[in-house]
């Protein structure tokens, strides 16, 4: 199948997205929260903007990012840089990161919402798990011998685009059914521990970056 035609980069995008939405720490939970404290259904929809915004930007600055380097460094290299911070992000989380969270008040606003969303995802390295596919996508038609190009930009937004619209579309999708119909205490005694989920995805894509040929 030609590289032009081939949607599997954009399956992949949307899975991790996906992904990202089911993680209670990229948003959902909060906006559950914020609108059980202020008594409102209508915060649950009002926070899904700022919380999708503050990650897309979280996500736009990783592929911004790639596409910079992949200017300036050899493909591989950079590949093998990514999965090196990965493990020792994956690293970082698995001891320290539940000590370090980031936090923001019930009476915080919309501006504090997005913000929260961005350091959130930022400090997951959401943005870094998608590296594997960011790479090849946005690189494939870049030669670093050329300082700009025509499709690494468009490409790169629409990344970002189908990503944060799938994690919105969980998201929303989560934090309307636990709102309306699930319990916070039943999450409490049975919900997956995202933390040790996250921690081993963020392990295996580093891993998968470096023993890639």
């Amino acid at each position: 199948m030609s590289p032009d035609r081939d949607i599997s980069p954009w399956l992949v995008l949307a899975g991790l997205g996906a992904f990202h939405g089911l993680n209670p720490a990229m948003g959902w939970l909060f906006a559950v929260a914020l609108a059980l404290h202020r008594k409102s259904r209508r915060v649950v929809w009002l926070s899904l903007i700022p919380i999708a915004a503050g990650h897309a930007a979280s996500i736009a600055v990783a592929a911004a990012a790639v596409v910079a380097l992949g200017f300036v460094v050899d493909r591989r290299v950079l590949e093998a840089a990514a999965g090196i911070v990965l493990l020792a992000w994956a690293l970082y989380d698995a001891v320290y990161g539940h000590r370090h969270r980031v936090r923001v008040g019930m009476q915080t606003g919309m501006f504090g919402l997005g913000t929260w969303s961005f350091a959130m995802a930022s400090a997951h390295g959401a943005g870094l798990m998608l590296v594997p596919v960011l790479i090849p996508l946005c690189l494939a038609a870049s030669p670093a011998k050329n300082l700009m190009t025509a499709d690494s930009l468009p490409l790169s937004l629409a990344a970002v685009a189908v990503h944060t619209g799938a994690m919105l579309v969980v998201t929303a999708a989560m934090a309307a059914a636990v709102y309306e119909w699930i319990e916070l205490a039943v999450l409490r005694r049975g919900w997956i521990n995202f933390d040790r989920l996250w921690i081993a995805a963020l392990a295996a894509t580093g891993l998968f970056l470096l023993v890639r040929g």
